[in-house]
């Protein structure tokens, strides 16, 4: 397909700046058979049944927004691929003037890295002069929280963002963008989620800053996406197949949970214990082996994110139901409101 097929305009009010509060009282469209209706987040538990399971990724945002210098240079950097305990790949501006073997200094000198590889599209592999261990505790000093670019151009990250763009599960880091489809998740609805007899799985995927690369080909067969690392145990691997074989339903909270599920899923329907990489690309004509229900917000027009959810729910019934959000004022992207799949 075109990757111009997946566009719309999106009213420039229409993008979240900073949730809602609490965060379960935003809105979420229900898309199923083709029928669109308006519902709460907190609506969740009664449109689930005993039996389903709630698939949550644990993954933690780290501060991986860095400004440094190389030389007279000023050079901002963001991390988005951990391939060592002191190595990360990074996206930034201004590569075509870097050498191999230069030094970067972040946090006035706070902290160094030595650039090992220069790719195109801006990407570096960079060496922290650290020991292992020593480098999220640095981060945290003198990084800042990787708001998406849609939020970041609008307004500066403040201490709020800290909060505001972490999950209630947050645990692993490694992510340097928050799974959103879940920041919407809170004690009380999680209370409610378990008193109406829906169990909770939990995987890693760590987000990295390549879900918000646009896509640059013409026809979404010549797009590669970026490899993020993921982790399901085969302890919730093995519950997962046995609440299908009871019968229970799979909900996949975002588009995270969905690709890491689906990565690890064979021909038959059998989700295996899973460790490694994935860039799994699912347009429509994709088969979804894992996931029964898809929760997930707003996506940007043209997103290899958009193109997922169209192959989940249908991409006519995706285009309608962008459509009636809009007209209805829906909050898209990261801080915006939700959505409940069902597939086509």
């Amino acid at each position: 397909m075109l990757v111009s097929d997946f566009d719309f305009e999106l009213p420039e009010d229409l993008i979240a700046l900073r949730p809602v509060s609490p965060r379960h009282s935003a809105k979420m469209l229900v898309v199923k058979q083709g029928t669109f209706t308006d519902k709460i987040v907190t609506d969740l538990p009664g449109l689930l049944k005993a039996g389903d399971i709630i698939v949550f990724n644990d993954t933690k945002v780290i501060p991986a927004q860095l400004y440094g210098k190389r030389g007279d240079m000023n050079v901002e950097c963001n991390l988005h691929k951990r391939e060592s305990a002191i190595e990360w790949r990074a996206f930034a501006k201004k590569t075509k003037r870097m050498k191999v073997g230069e030094i970067i200094s972040f946090g006035n000198g706070r902290l160094d890295a030595e650039i090992l590889e220069i790719k195109e599209g801006g990407e570096l592999l960079l060496k922290f002069a650290v020991k292992p261990g020593d480098l999220e505790p640095l981060l945290v000093e003198i990084g800042t929280m990787p708001l998406p670019p849609y939020i970041a151009s609008k307004r500066p990250v403040d201490a709020q963002d800290h909060a505001d763009y972490q999950t209630v599960f947050a645990d692993k880091e490694g992510a340097v963008a928050a799974p959103t489809a879940s920041l919407h998740y809170t004690p009380e609805l999680l209370e409610m989620l378990e008193s109406a007899g829906v169990q909770r799985a939990t995987l890693t995927l760590h987000v990295g800053a390549g879900t918000f690369l646009p896509v640059k080909a013409t026809d979404t067969a010549d797009h590669k996406m970026h490899a993020e690392w993921g982790e399901i145990s085969a302890a919730e691997a093995a519950r997962l197949n046995e609440v299908r074989r009871q019968g229970g339903r799979i909900i996949a909270v975002g588009t995270t949970v969905a690709r890491l599920l689906e990565s690890a899923t064979d021909e038959n329907g059998v989700i295996k214990p899973f460790s490694g990489d994935t860039s799994i690309f699912i347009t429509p004509g994709y088969k979804f082996r894992a996931v029964d229900i898809l929760q997930t917000n707003f996506h940007l027009p043209q997103s290899t994110l958009f193109m997922l959810v169209s192959a989940f729910a249908g991409f006519e019934t995706m285009k309608a139901a962008y459509g009636l959000a809009i007209q209805n004022g829906y909050r898209f992207y990261s801080y915006g409101d939700s959505s409940l799949l069902f597939p086509e």
